[in-house]
């Protein structure tokens, strides 16, 4: 199946003209504004806290601090993830409170809630708190934090900075064969820190209910996750919440966690009897919302003299920052170790991961969320150990890669791949490039006096999910499910509901059209509903690349069972078999013949069925499906990346990106190019320029405005030469992969190989992430210095 191209999407007129209905939008009648009061400090013992003074401003309502917290049964932030040690240990999971009340472990944890009338009124409370702290040692290096007498974030735990030592493959196989192999490259790495940077910031409105429930309207991408969560930690039962998600601009995985801020502007709500609303600012979101990434890796790679792979050996520093998030044990295990093998053939491979506390804002899920830190592993390795054999970068991945006639394939690292075309990709990402004509181009860039560089990725990565009795041995506290529901009305109107929940990935457009395709009518029959925990079946939300993996799934199973029901009555109306029956043109036809019927004559009679089936079938047209993934399913691509280098000034231009990718099935594809094109965006912002950077002494964060952490513009990038190379799937009904998160898997590890290739005849073999001017332009120096030959002292 695949839905023609259009000129616009349901959701853009909205969007576009303003109308849009976003949480901070929102106002509820005597609402009260909150303000957190946050640490400036990033590791301190609190000592006194007086609001004395803050609590006269005109119009505040109530201070909060931990303690009345506490006192009113609010448990502390839960992580869902717990995945078990290496030698079986248990993950150490100290407390993250709500409000801290004793100990502050990094800048901008939240300490007091005010709430106030107005928002200046909150606000000038807030600069009138009275705060003394002693501080302690803080550390921000997840290599630095493990090191014997770093200072410790949590003294209670008894493990050092150690959360978790994880591991996956033969460790003993993969050490006695990269003793052995004739080439062992070995490389160093550092994934750096990004911020999520959404364009709408997070934003709750909580109000409390005549029959003392609670409905909150929140900015998130998981509103029964978060309903779930939010009632274990209030402490209240789940069907006394509803949670509203209404449009959400943006969220990459950075508005996926249950926050403190959601626990207190409820906990507030319920406890004042009056709506709380809290908004982000952009300076809080930089403290407050979690951040991503953040890997030191080291890893070995062993081959033969002809380039073939034997044993790939990673080991990886994640730095978790201060606490545990949602999924922050979650990521650089289960979503990144499994995946460091990529597209090839490796006979035998460990990856071992230190999950590490550091004085820093916690991490969690952002755009491909733990696969770009794998991809970019080892495509830098691929393209290391084709310079030491002297082979070209394309050609030792050709050597190496799983061949289509050996999938299903199973990797050293647990997973089990089930199609793929990777000689079929890296063909036609080199057509598209124009790779066999680069050195031309390199050699007319240097006549101008620029050093221009080609780089290549071939990712692999997982989408969608796995089932969910093998999360639940992997530590997850919830399964990996999606829901759907499917409502024929007697007039022939549809309604669907999904689980899931859109932030621009247009549900609201690609769902109806495809409920549409498949029942043969107007897709504006057709009304769609997302992010309501009270119209909605209970669903597991959007990430992972998982909604029309999953959520579709879950959709076609509700309307077949729809179109199985009509085809039947439509056969009884019209005296034929229901096999003969079709649905076209908004008709339910005999096929071969003129014989139909209007697809609303037959919703209706549904309702009002037929004699001869009122005793053997219900009457209406209402069906909800739940899927259960049988296993991930494997998007991937080529990536090429071409770039120039200013010797001058360091600045690296961008000059072309060529992205083919894998995807599955192609539904949309609009919707595909556009999800593709904002994973090259981000993918490219990572490698170019973007860096959340700590003070190593103090872990103040030094990039906390947009005038420090340097988003790229539209500016810095070129018109992106997408395409698609599709292998359906046999793993859901559609034949999807996933396609939103491609994007930011592949292109990192393409641009500073690119980067790389460049400046490799200066003698630069290695360029740090981000390849920002300055650090390029002292890679440089470094060159020239290294080139010139010293002073001839004289004796």
């Amino acid at each position: 199946m695949r839905l023609t191209a259009r000129s616009g999407r349901r959701e853009d007129a909205r969007f576009i003209t303003g109308k849009g209905c976003f949480v901070d939008d929102m106002t509820a009648p005597g609402q009260l504004h909150l303000v957190i009061f946050r640490s400036p400090v990033s590791h301190a013992v609190i000592t006194r806290v007086s609001t004395l003074e803050a609590s006269q401003v005109p119009g505040v309502v109530a201070i909060i601090d931990g303690s009345d917290l506490r006192a009113a049964g609010v448990g502390t932030i839960p992580t869902a993830w717990s995945p078990p040690g290496v030698d079986g240990s248990r993950m150490a999971t100290p407390e993250w409170p709500v409000l801290a009340t004793s100990v502050v472990r990094y800048t901008g944890e939240a300490i007091l809630a005010i709430a106030a009338e107005s928002l200046s009124a909150a606000r000038a409370a807030a600069s009138l708190v009275d705060i003394a702290f002693d501080s302690l040692p803080a550390i921000v290096d997840a290599d630095a934090a493990l090191r014997p007498g770093a200072p410790s974030v949590h003294h209670d735990q008894g493990t050092g900075n150690l959360c978790l030592e994880f591991g996956l493959g033969d460790a003993e196989g993969t050490a006695a064969a990269l003793r052995t192999a004739p080439v062992v490259v070995e490389i160093e790495l550092r994934n750096n820190r990004v911020a999520v940077c959404p364009l709408e910031p997070r934003a709750v409105l909580a109000a409390p209910t005549a029959d003392g429930g609670l409905v909150l309207h929140s900015a998130t991408q998981v509103p029964h996750a978060i309903r779930a969560l939010l009632s274990r930690v209030l402490n209240i039962e789940e069907t006394s919440i509803c949670v509203k998600s209404p449009d959400v601009g943006g969220a990459f995985g950075g508005k996926m966690a249950l926050y403190p801020e959601d626990v207190i502007a409820s906990a507030l709500a319920l406890r004042l009897g009056r709506p709380v609303k809290w908004t982000a600012t952009r300076s809080e979101s930089f403290l407050a919302d979690t951040q991503a990434r953040d890997h030191k890796t080291r890893a070995r790679l062993g081959l033969d003299r002809d380039g073939h792979v034997l044993a790939l050996e990673v080991t990886t520093a994640a730095n978790l920052g201060a606490y545990l998030s949602l999924a922050g044990a979650a990521i650089p295990t289960w979503y990144h170790a499994p995946l460091l093998t990529g597209a090839y053939r490796v006979p035998i491979a460990r990856a071992g991961v230190k999950l590490v506390f550091t004085n820093t804002t916690p991490v969690d899920a952002y755009r491909g969320a733990g696969r770009p830190e794998a991809s970019f592993v080892i495509e830098r390795l691929m393209d290391e150990a084709a310079y030491r054999l002297g082979l070209a970068p394309d050609e030792i991945r050709r050597r190496n890669f799983i061949r289509p006639a050996d999938y299903p394939a199973a990797t050293p690292l647990g997973l089990s791949i089930d199609c793929g075309d990777y000689p079929g990709l890296l063909a036609r990402a080199l057509e598209e490039a124009g790779w066999s004509g680069f050195e031309d181009r390199r050699h007319e860039a240097r006549q101008r006096g620029r050093y221009r560089g080609i780089g290549l990725s071939a990712y692999l990565e997982i989408a969608g999910g796995s089932p969910s009795h093998v999360l639940a041995a992997q530590g997850a506290a919830a399964g990996s499910f999606e829901s759907a529901r499917v409502q024929v009305v007697p007039s022939g109107g549809i309604i669907i509901s999904l689980g899931t929940h859109s932030q621009g990935q247009s549900h609201e457009t690609v769902f109806p059209e495809l409920v549409a395709e498949w029942l043969g009518i107007e897709s504006g029959q057709v009304r769609f509903v997302q992010g309501d925990t009270d119209k909605v079946p209970v669903g597991r939300g959007t990430f992972a690349s998982r909604s029309l993996v999953l959520a579709g799934s879950a959709l076609f199973t509700g309307v077949e069972r729809i179109r199985e029901k009509m085809r039947i009555v439509a056969g009884e109306l019209m005296e034929v078999p229901s096999r003969d029956i079709v649905f076209e043109n908004g008709l339910l036809a005999v096929r071969g013949t003129d014989r139909a019927l209007p697809f609303r004559d037959v919703a209706r009679a549904c309702y009002r069925l037929p004699r001869s089936l009122a005793m053997t079938l219900a009457p209406g047209l209402d069906e909800t499906a739940f899927v259960e993934p049988p296993d991930w399913t494997f998007p991937g691509g080529c990536h090429v990346v071409e770039v120039e280098v200013d010797p001058e000034t360091g600045q690296v231009g961008l000059v072309a990106v060529t992205a083919v990718d894998d995807v599955g099935t192609v539904i949309d594809p609009m919707v595909v190019e556009g999800q593709i094109h904002g994973g090259l965006a981000q993918g490219l912002g990572q490698a170019m320029q973007e860096d959340m950077v700590y003070d190593v002494r103090s872990a103040q964060p030094l990039t906390g405005s947009f005038m420090d952490y340097a988003m790229p513009r539209a500016a810095s990038f070129v018109a992106f030469n997408t395409h698609t190379y599709p292998i359906p799937t046999k793993r859901n009904p559609l034949g999807v992969k996933g396609c939103a998160e491609s994007g930011t898997v592949g292109a990192p590890a393409a641009y500073i190989n690119a980067v790389i290739d460049a400046l490799r005849p200066l003698g630069i073999n290695d360029v740090p992430m981000p390849a920002t001017p300055f650090r390029v332009w002292s890679l440089l120096e470094e060159a020239k210095a290294r080139a010139q030959p010293g002073p001839v002292l004289m004796t």
